[in-house]
Parts: structure tokens; sequence; C-alpha cells
């Protein structure tokens, strides 16, 4: 089931312009999101990231057809727990860089299943070679441009990681291919700030949250990698996996049974039950 441009569509396919400058010039954004029940968690944190990205791209989109065209989706689905896609492009223009004189964007919502096996699984991570640009538009939204991510993910697996440590230009930590990236010192809580060309998650901000709620200090600032890596415990979190501890980066073993990783799976959980109904995570 999918909805484009504001109608449903059964099956998985649908007839698309191959002239869109999604697919030409990945000219656009997505939002990946979780939904439980028909609801989605911190839907109007996404949609304002959707928004705000659309802006500086200026890609002309006005936020009632997101929603609208989210709910048609949404509506349709069976109880239970989806990730849920809402990619926006420019739309269809000439060939070539320049932007077109009308602009006349495309949105396309699509699901696929959740599951919670993900959450809390530890994963080993390399610094990949590829360098996160911290002045792309690309590093601050979430656009369609993901070619970096997949090649440096490609070359993590070719080493037998899970998922690349990416850094920036000035060779601290950024981020992973998919994931903002924690690290637990004491009652510190430290992360990359969003001038080291991270992706400002939105499960990011809800640690953020919860480590204040906790006590905790917390501390976006600029690291290089071997004063990260020297942290306790070190975790990813993004809107669909949540909380995932690091066990190795490069050739370092970290521990993943840090008590302050559950307690942040835990409190995360709460929050999607407050919003959504139910924790996603309880059978």
């Amino acid at each position: 089931m999918i909805v484009f441009d504001g109608r449903l569509h059964d099956g998985d396919t649908i007839s698309f312009d191959p002239g869109d400058r999604g697919l030409t010039l990945a000219d656009g954004l997505f939002e990946t999101m979780l939904a439980v029940d028909g609801k989605v968690f911190r839907r109007v944190a996404h949609l304002d990231r959707m928004i705000g990205g659309a802006a500086a791209l200026a890609i002309p989109i006005d936020r009632n057809r997101l929603e609208a065209d989210l709910d048609l989706l949404l509506d349709r689905l069976p109880a239970g727990e989806v990730v849920v896609r809402v990619t926006l492009t420019r739309g269809p223009g000439a060939r070539g860089l320049k932007r077109p004189a009308t602009t006349r964007p495309t949105v396309i919502v699509t699901a696929a299943p959740w599951s919670a096996d993900p959450v809390m699984r530890p994963v080993e991570l390399v610094t990949s070679t590829i360098r996160r640009n911290e002045t792309s538009p690309s590093a601050r939204w979430k656009t369609l441009a993901y070619v970096d991510a997949v090649a440096a993910l490609a070359e993590a697996e070719a080493k037998g990681a899970d998922d690349a440590l990416l850094l920036n230009g000035r060779g601290d930590v950024a981020c992973t291919t998919m994931a903002n990236i924690f690290a637990v010192d004491g009652d510190v809580l430290t992360t990359p700030q969003p001038d080291d060309g991270i992706l400002t998650g939105t499960t990011r901000a809800v640690v953020l949250e919860i480590a204040r709620d906790f006590g905790m200090c917390t501390k976006e600032m600029s690291r290089p990698p071997a004063e990260f890596a020297k942290a306790e415990a070190m975790f990813l979190t993004n809107s669909v996996r949540l909380v995932v501890p690091v066990a190795r980066l490069d050739r370092r073993r970290h521990t993943t049974d840090h008590p302050v990783l559950a307690r942040f799976a835990n409190a995360i959980g709460a929050r999607i039950a407050a919003e959504c109904g139910r924790d996603p995570r309880a059978e």
C-alpha cells in the first residue's frame, strides 16, 4: 500500500516520472518514523524537520499536504508496529542542475514491518575512510543523497562490522551511517554537536531529554575519535532501532551492559507508550 501524491494505491508499485529530480539528482528529503497502532512517535518533530529541510532546499510544500498523505496511509493500516517513510522530492524537471521555475513536489508515503529485534542488540563499528561533509546540506537535513552512507556501510561490512563510524572533515566524530552516537562517562552524556555535520535525530533529542530527567550532565561537543572511544560506554540512536549499544569500535571493546543503556531504552519505551498507547517492545 502506497500513498502517492494524495492518492492511495494498493500493492507496492506506482507509475513514476523518470524526470523527477528525486530520482535523477536526489533532490529531496525523507523521514522514517515508528508508528504504533496508527500513531507516529514524535510525529510533530519528524514533520517539523521535513518542513525545515524543505525550506532550506527551497522545496515549496504545505504541511497540511504532508499531514493528509500520512493520515491517508495510517488510517488504512492494521493495528501493529510499522516503519513509515515519507519521501518528498522537488518533482519533475528538465535535464540539468538548475531548479525548475515551477515546482510540483512529489510526496510518497510507504510502510514496512517493524521488529523489536535490533533494539538493544550490540553492534560493532569500524571507522570509515569516508568523511562526513559538515558544510553540506545533506549532512544537516535528511536528504535523499545517501551514497556516502551506502558506501561506508559496505566498507564496514566488508571488514566484518555492523556499521561505520563517520568522522567529519576536521577529523572529529560525527555519526554512523544510520544513527547518532553517544558516549557515557559517569554522569556525563556526550554527543557530537550539530556543527559536526550530524543530522539532529528525533530520538537523539528524546535521549537528551531523558538524560536531563536522570540528572545527567549533557554535552553537545566536538571530540576526536581517540577521546570519544575512552568512554565507559557508547550507544547509537535512531527512530527505528531506538537504543543500540556499541560493543566494539575498531579494535577497542566496550561494555554493552552499562546500566544507563537499559534505562534509556526503557524510558524511550515509556515515552512511546505515552504518545502511541503502548510500548512496542512489550509482548
